[in-house]
């Protein structure tokens, strides 16, 4: 027997998007986006608080369909929900830093999609001026880049944060005209100006401009942390056409998020398990224990001298794995490395930025729960021959407790041991939506402070919610978080 009402999808269909000049006769059906608007009440007595989803997958995969994000926790504690796709990968990020081609595309049908909200959400019982943007992943790194873009101000009052953002390694994309033009060369191309390439682009068969991994340094090739060959830009400026973002990626943090708008933002405990995969046993001596740099950041990989790039392996090494050679028994300390490297560091470093100007409402989390809902690990993230020492909460293993997924049959049973923390959950997000406080009242017999750089107060989201300080402290310490260590150029992080 399930626990959720039943919710109301009152409407489903299609927006135009502004292709920004991508409107060639071959691409005509990414010319719509499709959305899903979910109701609790068809006609509500007061407008009702939106909380808008864009979906996770690496912007090269997913969408916001129903089989993975049913709406039904969240649209029984009277919200509305809304669900949309967005263009991704070669499509929705191709960038050749021309007028006609300035990339991050599927970031501004994210923005029409906002507009359309903003427009119509009234004629289905929502309030505009109520309106929670929040993601996962790809879909969190989203919803910071939001947080500071010129084209996204006033369309939402929240947001919430999962598992990204956006100076995470594989949210950004660097040497973008190079990679269009590797994998214009591996299509056949041979021409060399901009314009030709853009052409060449436009013509080729949607079919080979997805599922493109194309390593652009050879660190790329060998290092296991996740790579994503198309994403988020920084942007040229174009007199005639508006930019999503502009400008060093740290600097723009520098500067602030949008005013007046609050912040949830967190990570689960186990992030790192997307890398588990990617790891062969053979990699262990061919890779860990040959280069250095495999144990080097992403951020500093791409940014600084070969000296210092060996320097840093040589400390990572040393903290995670002490005098010993990387092997069988503790190559399980991969999964703390990755999980500081792709998400966390980036997470504590974007939150240090923002409660620092004492301008938002910022509230950090870390997600705990574990229950028969935490199938991620096991059913995408499952290592060819690692040993696990401990159940995972892995990436995406929050989404379960917020989403009514079809994927991994889960019990709907209110006995079972994930019915309480799914009332937990739902109850923080849509509270923090509704009021901009996930413990606006004694339900829940907990208060979650908002974060500052003295206090460093976060929420462990468990079986038990239980508040603390400075989650990971020993990790991040020992990774050197302080923003004054992060020039706006040529960045060098110090240990």
């Amino acid at each position: 027997m399930g626990w959720c009402a039943q919710c109301k999808r009152i409407w489903s269909g299609l927006f135009p998007v502004r292709l920004h000049n991508w409107n060639y006769q071959s691409w005509k059906r990414e010319l719509s986006v499709s959305k899903r608007v979910y109701t609790p009440s068809l006609e509500p007595s007061t407008l009702l608080p939106v909380m808008f989803w864009i979906h996770r997958g690496g912007f090269v995969a997913g969408s916001g369909n129903d089989d993975f994000y049913g709406p039904d926790f969240l649209v029984d504690k009277d919200v509305i929900v809304v669900t949309f796709n967005y263009r991704l990968e070669v499509l929705g990020f191709l960038c050749l830093d021309i007028e006609d081609a300035p990339g991050n595309a599927g970031m501004k049908d994210q923005v029409t999609a906002l507009r359309w909200v903003q427009k119509n959400i009234k004629n289905f019982g929502g309030d505009p001026d109520n309106v929670t943007i929040f993601g996962e992943s790809a879909g969190g790194a989203s919803v910071s880049c939001h947080l500071l873009s010129p084209m996204s101000k006033g369309l939402f009052k929240r947001a919430i944060i999962q598992s990204g953002v956006l100076s995470c390694h594989w949210a950004q994309n660097f040497e973008t005209r190079e990679r269009a033009l590797l994998l214009a060369r591996k299509l056949g191309y041979n021409g060399q100006s901009d314009d030709d390439l853009l052409n060449f682009s436009k013509k080729a068969p949607v079919e080979s401009l997805v599922n493109i991994r194309l390593p652009l340094i050879m660190s790329e090739s060998i290092c296991k942390d996740t790579m994503m060959c198309f994403s988020l830009v920084n942007e040229k400026r174009f007199a005639n056409s508006e930019s999503f973002i502009s400008g060093d990626v740290y600097e723009c943090m520098r500067k602030g998020i949008h005013k007046n708008v609050d912040v949830m933002v967190g990570y689960t405990a186990d992030e790192g398990a997307t890398c588990l995969p990617m790891i062969d046993e053979e990699d262990i001596d061919g890779i860990f224990n040959r280069y250095l740099e495999s144990l080097v950041p992403s951020a500093i990989r791409h940014r600084c001298t070969i000296r210092e790039q060996l320097e840093v392996g040589r400390q990572m090494k040393l903290y995670y794995f002490g005098n010993s050679k990387v092997n069988n028994e503790n190559v399980i300390k991969l999964l703390d490395y990755y999980s500081m490297n792709s998400f966390v560091f980036d997470t504590m470093l974007w939150i240090k930025h923002c409660a620092k100007r004492n301008e938002n409402k910022t509230y950090l989390y870390k997600f705990t729960c574990q229950s028969e809902r935490n199938f991620i690990a096991n059913t995408f993230f499952k290592s060819k021959f690692i040993k696990l020492v401990k159940p995972l909460v892995a990436h995406a293993d929050d989404l379960p407790y917020l989403f009514n997924t079809k994927i991994g049959n889960l019990s709907q049973d209110k006995d079972s041991k994930g019915f309480s923390m799914i009332q937990n959950v739902t109850k923080l997000w849509t509270d923090f939506a509704q009021l901009g406080n996930p413990t606006a009242d004694d339900i829940l017999e907990v208060k979650w402070s908002p974060y500052t750089p003295e206090r460093g107060d976060y929420l462990e989201i468990g079986e038990k919610l239980i508040p603390g300080n400075f989650p990971d402290k020993e990790e991040t310490s020992f990774l050197g978080i302080d923003i004054q260590t992060i020039p706006t150029s040529n960045i060098t992080i110090i240990f």
